[in-house]
């Protein structure tokens, strides 16, 4: 893993546009429904937008109707950190990239959603990238 803390902020700056930044690296949020991936159903491998290190996949996507893509679980565990967010007044999971600590999005629990793990990594569109190839 990268120690994230290494790089500095002018650096995010000059890789990242003004939204990217403000998501991945301020803890923004962009608004729903409007993200290139929020209901694309195409084959392959999310990536951090920040590093590009492979964050999930297109088997553990759902459709979970928030405005955000929505996904069950990571395609490594080891490739996420969760760690508590009392922001905003209420009490969530934030999940950030393990390799640069990108803001991702939160983790929600026990929805009622009908996938393997109860689980809703909602994700912010703007901070993956899409690798199209099937996957086996």
């Amino acid at each position: 893993m990268t120690d994230f803390n290494l790089i500095a902020d002018a650096e995010w700056r000059k890789r990242l546009s003004p939204e990217e930044y403000h998501v991945l690296r301020q803890g923004g949020t962009e608004p729903p429904g409007i993200g290139k991936y929020t209901n694309t159903t195409t084959e392959g491998v999310y990536s951090c937008r920040a590093c590009g290190t492979e964050l999930f996949r297109s088997t553990e996507k759902f459709e979970s109707h928030c405005g955000w893509p929505s996904f069950f679980s990571p395609a490594d565990s080891g490739k996420v950190i969760e760690r508590q967010d009392t922001s905003l007044g209420m009490v969530r999971t934030e999940v950030l990239c393990a390799n640069c600590g990108s803001h991702l999005g939160h983790v929600f629990a026990g929805e009622g959603y009908d996938t393997p793990t109860d689980l809703r990594y909602c994700i912010n569109s703007i901070c993956l990238d899409l690798d199209e190839r099937p996957l086996e």
